[in-house]
């Protein structure tokens, strides 16, 4: 061994005792483990007891009632859908005739599927083309949203419902969190143009250019970016 060099070896004395206390502090980990279990046994096979029966009471739902009631939701749909592409959106709402519900029963009637959540969705823009605003309001505030587009629509519908009830603060909010959410190369303008017309229409001209400057910095191939320069040199 060249002079210098001390080899590193720890005496076997000391590593057996090393591995003996470590098997004696697992030992004694083990033993307070099943020391704790016994004590609280009740406790723990109810809290595991009540998770299987939540667990598999979620599962019985969904498979036994959920989905069923979800594609006899989506049957019924069907012809209010139809009649919605045709813009007879009084007809869609409450009765489309042939035995099929409007959009406004299948929302009360299978509000808990995501057939009936479509609906509420459906039933919100009918009412807002029929101008019965609060039915409007009622129906889209009730509607989950998921996605990347749902989420900007139930924000930018409830901005055109509170403008058209002339509350304007509102109406801003809603539509500046649909310009904000998500961002989305069709609708984003979309919400930014009428956030800058409402701005503009209240007097607030900064905010109005900085709408419609978003616009064409960032969207200048959207429909809403294509003719923004007349929106925006007046202001400047």
């Amino acid at each position: 061994m060249a002079k210098g060099y001390r080899a590193s070896v720890t005496p076997k004395s000391v590593r057996t005792t090393a591995q003996d206390e470590t098997l004696i502090d697992i030992g004694k980990v083990k033993h307070q483990a099943e020391d704790y279990f016994e004590a609280h046994k009740m406790t723990i096979l109810g809290v595991l007891g009540g998770l299987v029966l939540i667990v598999g009471g979620w599962l019985l739902y969904k498979f036994m009632y959920q989905e069923p009631k979800n594609k006899e939701a989506l049957e019924q749909m069907y012809q209010a859908e139809f009649l919605f592409q045709k813009d007879s959106f009084e007809l869609a709402l409450q009765n489309p005739g042939g035995g099929f519900a409007g959009f406004a029963e299948i929302a009360e009637n299978y509000g808990g599927t995501p057939a009936g959540n479509l609906a509420k969705y459906y039933a919100a823009i009918c009412c807002l083309n029929l101008k019965k605003l609060e039915d409007a309001k009622k129906y889209i505030e009730d509607y989950n949203p998921s996605g990347l587009v749902m989420p900007i629509l139930k924000q930018g519908i409830l901005g055109d419902i509170y403008a058209d009830l002339n509350d304007n603060d509102n109406a801003l909010k809603h539509y500046e969190k649909a310009t904000t959410i998500i961002e989305n190369e069709f609708l984003t303008p979309v919400y930014l143009k009428k956030l800058g017309v409402l701005k503009e229409k209240l007097g607030d001209k900064a905010g109005a250019l900085k709408a419609y400057k978003e616009i064409k910095s960032k969207y200048p191939d959207s429909s809403d970016g294509n003719g923004i320069d007349k929106y925006i040199l007046p202001l400047e």
